[in-house]
């Protein structure tokens, strides 16, 4: 998917909403255990559900790649799913060596079809790059993350206050574009998405953390808006498990017209 059409479906859906699908045999509804692929069964009653609401679909791989072969099944079913003006987003955290980074871009973009892939920068240029030579995919760099560990290394300044992410941030501008590469920013740091901003001034941002881990929706359009919305943000938990009953797609698409509904006012006051 190219930037462009990313651009126009927010337009047209008034949404810049991503449902991730995190789906955990422990936490779907039991009725679905005893079909032949409940992951997959689960992950189409939501999209189903919520599709008229939202521009991107995220499946946390970790969720998957647990099962096995069968997992990977199910992953490959629902990316097939969905239907194709809808952005999807594999989100693998990879990042390795050129050679191992090459075969991780073709499991995804080619095997799998995924429009984009989560990419950890430690390692460098030469871990991204194999993801930047597709056309029309894109790599979704971690940038300034929200979980608790962010502190060991994220904001480590050197002699100039000059704090490490924010080196990522500049440096990896040289790898790719805004046509090509994206960053994760978390929301439970709304100010740090305004500083990443500053940086990554056209750049689309992933924001992961709205919803059941407490961002506030508001403070990120406040903090991340560039021209082109440049936002896409995510909730997972607070959307596919707003049921554990037989009415979990329904409640799903609940929670998800709730916060495009949100979406469609930010949009109309940012004059979008």
């Amino acid at each position: 998917m190219t930037r462009q059409e990313l651009i126009e479906q927010i337009r047209i859906k008034r949404s810049f909403l991503c449902v991730g699908l995190d789906t955990d045999l422990a936490k779907i509804p039991a009725h679905l255990l005893d079909l032949e692929d409940p992951i997959f069964e689960f992950n189409k009653a939501i999209i189903d559900a919520t599709k008229d609401f939202c521009v991107a679909y995220k499946p946390n791989i970790a969720f998957y790649e647990c099962h096995g072969p069968k997992g990977w099944e199910s992953l490959k079913k629902t990316l097939d799913y969905i239907p194709k003006n809808i952005f999807t987003i594999s989100d693998a955290k990879r990042g390795d060596i050129g050679n191992t980074s090459k075969y991780y871009a073709e499991t995804f973009f080619n095997y799998l079809g995924s429009d984009s892939v989560t990419v950890a920068p430690y390692m460098g240029e030469d871990s991204v790059t194999p993801f930047l030579e597709y056309a029309n995919k894109w790599v979704i760099l971690l940038a300034l993350t929200s979980n608790k560990g962010a502190l060991d290394f994220q904001f480590i300044a050197d002699e100039h206050n000059d704090e490490l992410y924010k080196k990522v941030l500049r440096k990896s501008q040289e790898w790719g574009t805004s046509e090509n590469l994206m960053f994760v920013v978390g929301a439970t740091r709304a100010e740090g998405i305004g500083e990443v901003r500053k940086i990554a001034k056209d750049h689309f941002f992933l924001v992961p953390g709205v919803g059941a881990q407490g961002g506030s929706l508001v403070d990120v359009a406040n903090y991340g808006w560039n021209k082109d919305c440049g936002l896409l943000v995510n909730s997972s938990r607070g959307i596919i498990y707003a049921s554990s009953d037989r009415d979990f797609a329904v409640k799903a698409q609940i929670e998800a017209q709730n916060l495009q509904r949100e979406m469609a006012k930010i949009l109309d006051q940012k004059g979008f």
